[in-house]
Parts: C-alpha cells; sequence; structure tokens
C-alpha cells in the first residue's frame, strides 16, 4: 500500500522526521514518534480483548439483572453422547475452557453453560441444532465474543455453538471482488487474505484480530469504513443459514443483481443469531486503495468547541469528496485514558510556547512550553487511485482548516507501521476503558449537530458518581459511542443513566444502537427507536423461524409477558 504524503506543506507548516510530518499553526515542530509500544498491534490488543484468565469473579448475569430461565431442558449424558457422534472430539466440557466462552470480553455478564460445541461444516450445525430442536435444548450461537451488549454468551445454560473452526475461504474471484467464506473466519485474517490479492474488506473494526465475520453480519457491525462502503445489508451478497430445526438455508450467491422475490438475507443480516445460524458468507470487497493518507488533528483548548469539529467535518467532506474513507473523532478524556491505560503518547498536544525550538513530542516532559489538552481531536483517512490527485486535495483541506483556525495542530505519518500507529490511538479506545473499571456503554446514531449535547449533559447530570463521562466515534455515520466508566458496577448509576439516554436519544428521533445490536443488555429498549406494530412483527418472526424459541433467547427482542 502506497501511503502517500503530500510535498507541498512548507517549513512554516511541518519540522519532519523520518516517517512523519508534523505542522501546527504558527510554529513548526518536530514529532519523534507516538510512543506506541514497538510491535503493538490491533489484533493484539483485541486478542486481549477475550481473555478471561486471572480476572475476578465475574457475576453471574442472572444475579445483576431480572431475567428468568425459559423452561427449555438441560443437557444430559445422552445429549453428549449424541453430540459426540456428530463431531467427534470437538464437544469441549471442560470447566476452564467453556468459562472462557461463557463471560463477554467485557466482563459484565457471565452464563452457565456447561458444554461448548465447535463444528467444521454447515451439516454439522444442521445436525446439531435438529438435536436441540427436537430435545428443547436452547443454543447460544457464538463467534469471536467481542460484542458490547451481551449478545455472545450464554445467560443461563445454553449449548454454546463456536464457530471458531469454521474458517475456511471457500472461493475469490479476483475480478469481481466476490469472497465467498465461512462464517468462523476471522476479519483481520480475511483482510490479509484479500489484500495479497489487491482487494480489501468492505469493514474494519478495533476487534479485527478477533472478530469473525459471520458475527460481524450476524449484527451487522458498521465500523471505521463504513463512511466509505456503507453497510453490509449492501456489501453481503449472500448467506448460507441453518434454521432452528436444522434446515439449511442456502442463498449463497455471488451475484451483484438478483430482484427474484424476497431478499432474505435481510432478515439474518443484524439478526443476532436469534434466527438461524450464519455458516457462510458471500461478500463484495473493494480493490485496495493505491493511495492512502491518514491525518491526525487537534485545536487548543483555547477555542473549544464540537462546533468546530462539524465544520471541519464540513470542510473535508466538500472538498475530499468520494476519497473521504474515514472521519473520526474522540474527546480529550479519551486521549488521557489511551495514554493513562496504554501509554500511548498524544501526537498532537497543544504547545504554548514562544519559542522557536522545535519540541519533542515522544511522550518525556522535557518539552519546551507548556501542554494543553485539545479539546477534541479528529482522524482523517483518504483513500484513492491516484496519489497525486489524492495528495493535492488533501493539501488544499489541511491548508483550509488549518489557515481558517478549526485546527492549530497536527500530524501525517507516511508509512503502514506509522498509520496503524495513528489509528491505535482510536481503535485502543474501547480496551483503555475496560481497564479503567465498570463500563456503561451506549451505541447512539443522533444528528450530527447534537452529536455531543449529550455528553456534556451526562457529565453535569451524574457528577462524582461517574469516574469519566467520554464521547468518540464515527462523525462521518452520525454514530455517537458514549461510555461511563466507574470503579464497580452500580445499581444507583445505571438508574441515572437509564432510561435517560434512551429518552434523550427518541426525543432526537435517534437510534438507541447504530452498530452494536441489542443482545441481551438493550432488548428492552428497542421501543425507543421502533414503533409498536414493527416490534410485533419482528416478534412474529422469530415465533415463524424459532416457534420453540432455542436460538439464542433472551435476547434482541423485549420479553413477552
Amino acid at each position: 500500500m502506497l501511503l502517500h504524503l503530500v510535498p507541498r506543506w512548507s517549513a512554516r507548516l511541518f519540522g519532519a522526521s523520518p516517517g512523519w510530518r508534523r505542522y501546527t499553526r504558527g510554529a513548526s515542530a518536530r514529532l519523534k514518534g507516538l510512543g506506541c509500544p514497538r510491535g503493538t498491534s490491533s489484533r493484539l490488543a483485541c486478542t486481549a480483548y477475550s481473555t478471561v484468565a486471572g480476572s475476578p469473579e465475574v457475576m453471574l448475569t442472572p444475579e445483576r439483572y431480572p431475567v428468568e430461565r425459559l423452561p427449555f431442558s438441560t443437557v444430559s449424558e445422552e445429549d453428549l453422547a449424541a453430540f459426540e457422534c456428530i463431531i467427534p472430539g470437538r464437544v469441549i466440557t471442560d470447566p476452564e475452557q467453556v468459562q472462557t466462552c461463557n463471560v463477554d470480553w467485557l466482563k459484565t455478564v457471565r452464563g452457565s453453560s456447561t458444554v461448548l460445541l465447535r463444528p467444521q461444516t454447515s451439516e454439522e450445525v444442521s445436525q446439531i441444532l435438529r438435536h436441540c430442536y427436537k430435545r428443547n435444548l436452547a443454543v447460544n450461537p457464538q463467534g469471536g465474543n467481542t460484542g458490547m451488549v451481551g449478545g455472545s454468551v450464554p445467560v443461563f445454560d445454553e449449548v454454546i455453538l463456536s464457530t471458531a473452526l469454521m474458517n475456511r475461504v471457500i472461493s475469490f474471484h479476483d475480478v469481481s471482488g466476490i469472497l465467498v467464506c465461512q462464517a468462523g473466519c476471522v476479519l483481520e485474517e480475511l483482510s490479509r487474505y484479500v489484500q495479497e490479492r489487491d482487494f480489501i474488506m468492505p469493514l474494519d473494526l478495533g476487534a479485527k484480530g478477533s472478530c469473525h465475520i459471520g458475527g460481524n453480519v450476524a449484527t451487522n457491525a458498521g465500523g471505521l469504513r463504513f463512511l466509505r462502503y456503507g453497510s453490509l445489508r449492501g456489501t453481503v451478497l449472500g448467506l448460507e443459514v441453518v434454521l432452528a430445526d436444522g434446515t439449511i438455508l442456502n442463498c449463497l450467491t455471488s451475484l451483484r443483481k438478483d430482484n427474484t422475490g424476497y431478499d432474505l438475507k435481510q432478515m439474518f443480516i443484524g439478526s443476532e443469531g436469534t434466527l438461524g445460524v450464519i455458516t457462510a458468507v458471500s461478500i463484495v470487497c473493494p480493490p485496495r486503495p493505491k493511495a492512502v493518507n491518514v491525518a491526525f488533528l487537534g485545536r487548543s483548548a483555547g477555542c473549544p468547541g464540537f462546533t468546530e469539529v462539524l465544520q471541519t467535518f464540513r470542510t473535508c467532506k466538500g472538498m475530499l469528496g468520494e476519497i473521504l474513507s474515514a472521519f473520526e473523532f474522540m474527546d480529550a478524556e479519551c486521549m488521557q485514558l489511551v495514554g493513562q491505560h496504554l501509554h500511548l503518547t498524544n501526537p498532537v498536544r497543544a504547545v504554548t510556547s514562544s519559542t522557536q525550538e522545535e519540541p519533542s513530542l515522544s511522550g518525556d516532559q522535557e518539552e519546551r512550553g507548556s501542554n494543553s489538552e485539545s479539546p477534541f481531536y479528529v482522524l482523517v483517512e483518504t483513500s484513492g487511485s491516484s496519489a497525486g490527485h489524492d495528495a493535492e486535495k488533501l493539501t488544499s483541506v489541511l491548508e483550509q482548516v488549518l489557515n481558517s483556525g478549526l485546527v492549530t495542530d497536527g500530524t501525517m505519518a507516511t508509512d503502514q507501521r506509522k498509520v496503524q500507529m495513528l489509528w491505535a490511538l482510536r481503535e485502543r479506545i474501547t480496551e483503555a476503558l475496560s481497564r479503567d473499571g465498570y463500563v456503561f456503554k451506549y451505541d447512539l446514531s443522533l444528528p450530527v449537530e447534537r452529536l455531543y449535547d449529550l455528553v456534556t449533559d451526562l457529565r453535569t447530570r451524574l457528577g462524582p458518581r461517574a469516574k469519566h463521562v467520554v464521547g468518540y466515534g464515527h462523525l462521518g455515520d452520525g454514530n455517537l459511542h458514549l461510555n461511563v466508566t466507574a470503579e464497580a458496577f452500580s445499581q444507583e448509576l445505571l438508574g441515572a443513566l437509564e432510561p435517560y439516554v434512551y429518552a434523550w436519544t427518541a426525543e432526537q428521533r435517534g437510534s438507541v444502537s447504530a452498530e452494536h445490536g441489542l443482545g441481551f443488555k438493550k432488548k428492552n429498549v428497542l421501543g425507543y427507536s421502533k414503533p409498536p406494530v414493527a416490534v410485533k412483527l419482528m416478534q412474529q418472526l422469530k415465533a415463524m423461524l424459532d416457534p420453540k424459541g432455542i436460538l439464542n433467547p433472551y435476547k434482541t427482542l423485549p420479553a413477552q409477558a
């Protein structure tokens, strides 16, 4: 991948060290490094997300939340023998191994399943579900277990059906870019596979090192490339799904256009494993960009305001047009947390000094002048096919936002490793938050002009009861990730947050789940975003496709009397 650096910046704006360009308003400076541990990657970080070994015991979900077990059967020795016949050697009952899959990576919910099944084919999944349906055994489909809303782990003793061994690429067409693969393929490994063939995956997530493509589709994951490539509802061409009774629904088409009857795959995209188990995916991959630029920008604390962030986005969108592939924002508290917990260095900390010396921003405390935290930071990425064309566009944009005072400081990377280091500041915020204490997480869609208002509102509302209230997310998609941390779970704090956050969102005609899904934690707030008629129709679809309700029970839809 060619990471093209704008060549026309004047010495007034940039002082360069190898691999970096840094620019400030009214002064030049040199950036020596980000302070990211050498060799650190998002994959390593996200692999650690799913680890529960050595962590404090997580409270059982029914002990924390008001939920009652439905009248499903319990797994017997006869059931285990039947499973062993279907998938010999891949029936896991060792408590330590099963425990890892009982707990979500956020360590907020824990089930009590005693069996983990690891099929390798859709036929094996079909036989397993056929047996579970006959026996009335509840099933919890599980991919990489990177979900945010408790949708990927059991609530009680559901059988865990893991897709981890369903990790085979079935086919790839190097003209159309259409990839067909099993549901258990890890997103980052798929990205590497298609990049070697000059394509990229249409989605990118901070959890790419652990999440499975089947889970991405089942939750309709958005991610960092949504602005450029859109939703999985547009890029997924076909699915293979196993229904609750074991029926295999093969709609694994590779056609871009197929206008025959109902588009059944759309029912399963975003259904969170409640309507069927996705076993294979057909997805169209865009060509790999030949030129990629990443800029990380900030502004001095003397001019705080989210209005300037919106104006910067408007400028980038208008001037960059089709090559704008990501526009992410984060507030100052996010940057403080990635520094505190992950030891990543802020590359654009505003420098308020009259000296003309070029300070080092490598993380040491011997800088000349004093540092003032920018209230907001933005990461801008462009992707295109012409390095010169993209460079000219980005040059004009950065000159515009700098000269207008919308930003006062920033940096650009010139190679893949440093681009990843800049992206780590955004992608690893979730990891930093998880190390700050118990996290109350909200994934909201809001009108962009109101995107940050809820964060400031909650800081006032919660006061010292919250450790941190932070906001970051995909500004280009109107997607706010609102996070509140506390030393430990607090029912009082939860009561102050809910339903206040959902009611506030509904007043703005927003969505209570932009990309994370509803899972277990958010299922009862569906009514804040969908009318009663829509909720009833969803329940009817569930009853038709899964009449016994064995697939991922207690998730996605509100409980019925």
